[in-house]
C-alpha cells in the first residue's frame, strides 16, 4: 500500500513492524486462540522493540510519538494476520489519558510499565443498560467522607470490557454528583484488578481470539483519593481524549485486517487455475479484488488524517476524523473479508485458510466501540447540523 503520505520515519516503522508481523503471523495467533492462551510471546518482543510505547512521552520511557505512528504498529501487525487488541486499550487509551491527564505520581506508576509492556491496564465504559450512550451510565461514585483526602466508593456493572484477566488494573469510567447542579458527570479512575468488590465473569463469545471480554460487577469498592484520573470537573473532555484514539486504533485494528484477508486471496486469485487460466484474470473476481483495496487506503488516509489531528492537539477535529475513520474502516474491513472469502470459494471456509474466522471478527469492526449507527449520528448532528432524533 502507498506510503507517500509518511515520513521516512514512519516508513521504516512499518516495515520493522511489518516484519515482526511476519514471524509470528496468522498461525501463531491461532495456535493462541486455540490453547486459549495470550499472545505474550508477541506482545514482549513488541514492547521489547519499543513498538508498544511508541505514543508515550519519553521522560517515562515510551517513544514520544502519538496515534500516527501507534497506529502503524497495530495496522502492521494486523496486516500480518497477528492483531494485538489490548494495544488499543493499554498503551493508547489509558496511556493517552493518563500522559494527558494524570498526576506526576500516576504517571511515573503506570506509564514506564504500559510503554515496556510489563503492566497492562484495561479499559471499562460499556454497561448493559447504556449502551453507546455514555450520559446514562450508572456506575457511581461517592466520597466517603470530607476533604481532599477521602476514599472513593466505586459501584456499577460493566460489560464488553476486554483483557481484564491479564491486567493489573481496569481504567472505569464512572459518575460523581456535581454538588453545585446535583448533576452526575463522568470522572475515571483506576481500579486495581484485586481490590475488595472488584468482581469479573468472563462473557461466552462465539468470536475467536486470544482477548477474553467479561462482565464487572463493582460492589462498595473503596479506592484511595489518588484513584481519581485528572480533575473531578473536567469528564467529558479527559473521556473523549481516550476515545478519540480508541476509534483511531480500532480503524487500524479494521484495516490491517482487510488488507490481511485481501492479501490471501490475491495471492490465491494469482495461482488458482481454471480453465487454464488464474481466476484472477476475470474481472468477476478482479474487480471486488480492486474495489476492497480502493475502500481500504480510502480508509487508511481518514485514520491518517484523525491521527494527524489529534497527536497536534486539535481535539474537536479529531472527534469528527477518527468517527469517520472508524465508520470507514470497519464497512471496509467487512467487505474486504467478504469478498476474499468468497474468492476463495469452498477453500475460504477451511480451517486451513484461516478466512471464515475472519467473517465474525470482522464485524467487530462495525459494533465496537461504537455502532456505526451510532457514528452516522454524530456525523449528521455535528457534521452537517441535522436536528436530533434523540
Amino acid at each position: 500500500m502507498s506510503t507517500v503520505l509518511e515520513t521516512e520515519e514512519h516508513q521504516a516503522l512499518r516495515a520493522a513492524v511489518a516484519a515482526l508481523g511476519k514471524r509470528y503471523g496468522r498461525d501463531y495467533m491461532t495456535s493462541v486462540v486455540r490453547d486459549g492462551a495470550h499472545p505474550r510471546e508477541l506482545w514482549t518482543e513488541a514492547a521489547k522493540l519499543g513498538y508498544l510505547g511508541v505514543n508515550i512521552p519519553e521522560e517515562y520511557g515510551g517513544g514520544g510519538g502519538g496515534m500516527a505512528e501507534l497506529s502503524i504498529v497495530l495496522e502492521e501487525l494486523g496486516a500480518a494476520g497477528s492483531p494485538l487488541l489490548m494495544m488499543v486499550v493499554s498503551p493508547a487509551i489509558c496511556g493517552t489519558v493518563i500522559a494527558r491527564f494524570g498526576t506526576e505520581a500516576q504517571k511515573r506508576q503506570w506509564l514506564p510499565g504500559l510503554a515496556d509492556g510489563s503492566l497492562t491496564m484495561a479499559f471499562g465504559i460499556t454497561e448493559p443498560d447504556a449502551g453507546s450512550n455514555s450520559h446514562r451510565i450508572t456506575t457511581t461514585a461517592r466520597k466517603d467522607g470530607s476533604g481532599a483526602d477521602a476514599d472513593w466508593l466505586l459501584t456499577g456493572r460493566k460489560v464488553f470490557v476486554s483483557g481484564v484477566d491479564i491486567a493489573d488494573a481496569t481504567l472505569v469510567v464512572g459518575r460523581t454528583e456535581d454538588a453545585r447542579s446535583g448533576r452526575l458527570k463522568p470522572c475515571l479512575f483506576i481500579v486495581p484488578r484485586d481490590a475488595p468488590g472488584f468482581g469479573r465473569s468472563q462473557i461466552d463469545m462465539e468470536i475467536q481470539a486470544p482477548e477474553k471480554q467479561f462482565e464487572l460487577v463493582l460492589d462498595d469498592v473503596r479506592l484511595p483519593a489518588d484513584a481519581l484520573v485528572g480533575d473531578e470537573d473536567a469528564g467529558l473532555l479527559q473521556l473523549f481524549a481516550g476515545l478519540n484514539p480508541e476509534r483511531v486504533m480500532t480503524a487500524a485494528f479494521g484495516i490491517g485486517m482487510g488488507r490481511y484477508a485481501l492479501a490471501r486471496a490475491v495471492e490465491y486469485a494469482k495461482t488458482r487455475q481454471v480453465w487454464k487460466d488464474p481466476i484472477g484474470s476475470h474481472q468477476a473476481i478482479a474487480h471486488p479484488l480492486a474495489q476492497a483495496h480502493i475502500e481500504l487506503e480510502l480508509a487508511r488516509l481518514m485514520m491518517q488524517k484523525a491521527a494527524r489531528l489529534y497527536d497536534d492537539g486539535d481535539d474537536i477535529g479529531a472527534g469528527e476524523a477518527a468517527n469517520m475513520a472508524k465508520y470507514a474502516a470497519g464497512e471496509a474491513c467487512v467487505k474486504a473479508v467478504d469478498q476474499a472469502v468468497h474468492t476463495l470459494g469452498g477453500n475460504g471456509l477451511t480451517r486451513e485458510y484461516g478466512l471464515a474466522s475472519l467473517i465474525t471478527a470482522a464485524r467487530v469492526a462495525r459494533i465496537a466501540p461504537v455502532s456505526r449507527e451510532m457514528i452516522l449520528n454524530y456525523v449528521s448532528h455535528q457534521s452537517l447540523g441535522l436536528p436530533k432524533s434523540y
